[in-house]
């Protein structure tokens, strides 16, 4: 077994070393964390354009839903009536991703 290389970049503002074997951290990207999204179920209310949605949770509240990758590249269809899995973020309660389509 074989390490990869770890590169070093030095910036010489400030003299100071820093590691790019995690590089998202350095770039200011951080994935999601599965700990952090909310799962609710709906109804699809009404289609809008672009793989676009808007689904009526279960608690009455009315949020836009967009396609999860998976499901635009299974091309599985979403018509209005539709229960849905949707996932959302504590920080937009308005907004989410539509990841499963229930029978």
């Amino acid at each position: 077994m074989t390490k990869a290389p770890v590169f070093v970049k030095i910036d010489k503002d400030n003299l100071n070393i820093k590691s790019l074997a995690n590089r998202s951290q350095d770039l200011g990207k951080s994935g999601t964390n599965k700990k952090e999204v909310i799962e609710l179920e709906g109804k699809v209310v009404e289609n809008l354009p672009n793989a676009i949605f808007r689904v009526q949770l279960d608690s009455g509240q009315t949020v836009i839903g967009h396609l999860a990758g998976k499901m635009r590249v299974n091309m599985i269809k979403v018509m209005p009536g539709d229960r849905v899995v949707i996932e959302m973020t504590p920080y937009d309660l308005t907004k989410g991703r539509i990841t499963r389509r229930m029978r």
